[in-house]
């Protein structure tokens, strides 16, 4: 059978795929695209995304602050997002009809509060620009052969000028990669929840403060809001540690962290201020009154922990009890005895070695006309609407030099 023909063919029918095909097809109207993917289901991850309603990205205005939100690929963003970044993805969205908000916490969603708006849109502008989308076409084989792309699939083969790699975490495709040339670091979970088994949090899950939390032998460290659940700890401080440390702690289903539920005192700080409410409140039970700002039931349990019983008053204190809820408030150590994946929000730290990529084009270096784009690449964030920033990026900058004679 004679291979189909095109200018692009874009692997991959997610974000990053979509993204790249439909502003390829607007900058270059006549040019020949279509979209493979594996499945029998488009946008898989965008619909399942933001519990359901799209983390479209991140109200993050600045490249440099934006690129600290990724542990893999901050330095490679950073001429990138000068170029595309929070802003642009903004006014392209409302260019086509699908306004954003951002909510308290940054992260930005569409109005409609719903990924089908953004799944819709990608569907509907694919079929405007005439792009061929083909589901049920995993591919077998990829390969160059005289100046064009042979891409095999068990249906039909195809060639194009140029193709988009826009696979995800993807290990077929990974493969397929390295036997083009390419090095593959290999994947490992990244944002992923901690489970702890441990009486102080036992009874207290939907309980949520800010705190700082380090991993006990390693250089990790974060803080954010930190949130008790039914299997352990979750919440921003948990899974940007997960994100930072995701190498690390990968081989690791045991592992020690230590968290101070007060982020802006110290230790002495801690102590100080407990010496005060020994003073001041010495006819008052500690378990009573919640201190610090800290949820009381919280509260409770960490002087609970400390041997410090409900008929205890603050003035019955002694130097022991004093220490130990010192040290619970601000470095108590929990045992992590595993790891379970954050919701939907799958995300893989791995992929493409980021030297091998060119990123004012995201062509690679390693094969001319070959373009990479989304978590196929060792680029990863952390939880926010990063990760789909980082597509919107790599697919615009991708769609731009596939539809340029002359690529820098």
């Amino acid at each position: 059978m004679e291979p189909l023909s095109y200018d692009i063919i874009i692997i991959g029918g997610g974000a990053a795929g979509f993204f790249t095909a439909i502003n390829a097809a607007e900058m270059a109207p006549e040019a020949r695209i279509c979209i493979l993917e594996r499945g029998k289901e488009l946008l898989t991850k965008v619909r399942i995304s933001g519990g359901g309603r799209c983390n479209v990205t991140h109200a993050e205005f600045l490249p440099k602050e934006l690129t600290r939100n990724y542990p893999r690929g901050e330095k490679e963003l950073r001429g990138p997002f000068h170029s595309f970044m929070t802003g642009d993805t903004i006014e392209w969205f409302e260019k086509r009809g699908v306004p954003l908000k951002i909510e308290e916490d940054g992260r930005m969603f569409p109005e409609s509060n719903s990924s089908e708006t953004i799944i819709d849109l990608f569907l509907e502008e694919s079929k405007r620009l005439n792009i061929e989308v083909l589901t049920k076409r995993a591919v077998q084989g990829l390969k160059q052969k005289d100046g064009r792309w042979e891409v095999t699939t068990l249906q039909e083969n195809f060639t194009a000028e140029k193709v988009l790699v826009a696979t995800g975490s993807n290990p077929k495709m990974w493969e397929m990669l390295k036997d083009l040339g390419h090095t593959v670091v290999p994947g490992v979970p990244s944002l992923f929840t901690f489970k702890i088994t441990d009486a102080r949090i036992k009874d207290l899950p939907g309980v949520a403060t800010d705190a700082v939390v380090r991993v006990k032998r390693e250089k990790l460290e974060t803080s954010g809001p930190l949130l008790i659940t039914h299997w352990g700890m979750s919440g921003p401080a948990i899974l940007k540690l997960s994100a930072w440390g995701a190498r690390e702690l990968s081989d690791r289903k045991n592992f020690e962290i230590e968290v101070n539920w007060l982020p802006e005192f110290s230790p002495e700080e801690i102590s100080e201020e407990l010496q005060r409410l020994k003073k001041e409140n010495a006819k008052q039970h500690p378990q009573n009154y919640a201190q610090f700002g800290l949820p009381k039931r919280l509260w409770q349990s960490l002087v609970n922990a400390s041997g410090i019983g409900a008929e205890v008053r603050w003035a019955d204190l002694n130097k022991q009890q004093l220490e130990e809820l010192t040290n619970q408030l601000g470095c108590g150590t929990f045992q992590v005895h595993g790891k379970s994946t954050f919701k939907e929000e799958f995300v893989t730290a791995g992929g493409v070695e980021l030297k091998e990529v060119n990123f004012k084009t995201f062509e690679s270096k390693v094969c001319k006309n070959l373009f990479l784009a989304g978590e196929v690449l060792n680029i990863d964030a952390i939880t926010g609407g990063f990760n789909f920033q980082n597509a919107w990026t790599g697919g615009f900058l991708a769609a731009k030099a596939m539809t340029t004679d002359s690529v820098a």
